[in-house]
């Protein structure tokens, strides 16, 4: 299945690659621009600002919540019918240390808001978090993509994984735009593993 695309593109594979060129040239100037500095860390509206600045080039929905259920595997991400309540919760939920800020990266994780683009404006989204929150950011550079999903995987039921694997790549060197940039491949997302189901709203 190939998401209707402002690109006019109809093979997957093309898509994801031109997505990512996209999204990579747009997360540059998120950052250069000083954009990610405006935006509140830990609120949805923020992710959504991110999410739309990435994908507003590529899908009508960029920065939209999804309007569709959609699962991974036998995982069923948030249903749309409480994603609202859902993403209102993880926006009160509490992020002044690394322990609280890994809970709500993992909820807002379960929620999934967006058609798709989740993981990288998610995990631009959680390194907003730890810099504003702890002076800190991931070196993606050091976490081992197929350890990261695996524990991304199990998370919602429990999150020492991702807790354990994340504070072992936390660095000070917050403005390097080499680390903040390996957050954004799309290597790392769960991207092209979904199951979309057609209860459109």
């Amino acid at each position: 299945m190939v998401l209707e695309n402002k690109l006019g593109i109809t093979e997957s594979a093309e898509l994801a690659r031109e997505e990512e060129r996209i999204s990579k040239k747009k997360a540059i100037e998120l950052f250069e621009k000083g954009i990610l500095d405006s935006l509140e860390a830990g609120r949805f509206e923020s992710l959504a600002k991110i999410h739309k600045y990435l994908f507003e080039d590529i899908y009508t929905f960029a920065g939209e919540i999804r309007t569709v259920n959609i699962a991974k595997g036998s995982f069923r991400f948030a249903p749309v019918m409480y994603l609202k309540q859902a993403l209102e919760h993880i926006d009160n939920m509490p992020q002044s240390t690394y322990e609280e800020i890994i809970e709500k990266y993992v909820e807002m994780n379960v929620a999934h808001p967006f058609r798709e683009g989740n993981g990288r404006s998610t995990r631009i989204w959680l390194d907003l978090l730890f810099k504003k929150e702890l002076a800190k950011v991931v070196d993606w550079s050091k976490v081992d993509k197929e350890d990261y999903l695996l524990a991304m995987e199990r998370s919602p039921i429990k999150n020492v994984e991702i807790r354990e694997l994340l504070k072992q790549a936390l660095t000070f060197d917050v403005n390097n735009r080499e680390i903040y940039m390996k957050g954004i491949d799309a290597s790392y997302s769960y991207e092209g593993y979904f199951v979309y189901k057609t209860d459109e709203l």
